[in-house]
C-alpha cells in the first residue's frame, strides 16, 4: 500500500481526532480513506452529470437540426416554463 505524507490545517487535525474520540473511526487512516472515498464519489457522480448534460446538448441540436421543436411566443414564454416545470415535479413524485 503507497505511504504519504500530508500536512493538514489545525482545523483539520482536530475534526479527525474528535471523529477518532467519538468512536466513528479507529485511526486517522481510516477517516483519510473515507473522506477519499467520499471525493471520489463525489467526482464521479458530477462526470456522470456531465456525461447527461452533453447528451442532453447533442439530443437537443439534432432535434433543432430535424426540425423537432416548439416556437413559443415571448407573451407565452412564462406560462410554457410553468407548465413545463409543473411537468417536471410530476415525474419526480
Amino acid at each position: 500500500m503507497p505511504t504519504r505524507n500530508i500536512v493538514l490545517t489545525q482545523e483539520q487535525g482536530d475534526f479527525i481526532d474528535s471523529v477518532i474520540r467519538a468512536g466513528d473511526y479507529q485511526s486517522a487512516d481510516e477517516v483519510i480513506r473515507d473522506a477519499l472515498d467520499a471525493l471520489q464519489q463525489r467526482r464521479t457522480q458530477a462526470a456522470q452529470k456531465v456525461e447527461g448534460l452533453r447528451k442532453l446538448i447533442t439530443d437537443g441540436a439534432k432535434a433543432l437540426e430535424e426540425g423537432d421543436f416548439t416556437e413559443i411566443d415571448d407573451a407565452d414564454l412564462d406560462r410554457f416554463l410553468a407548465a413545463l416545470a409543473g411537468m417536471l415535479r410530476t415525474r419526480k413524485s
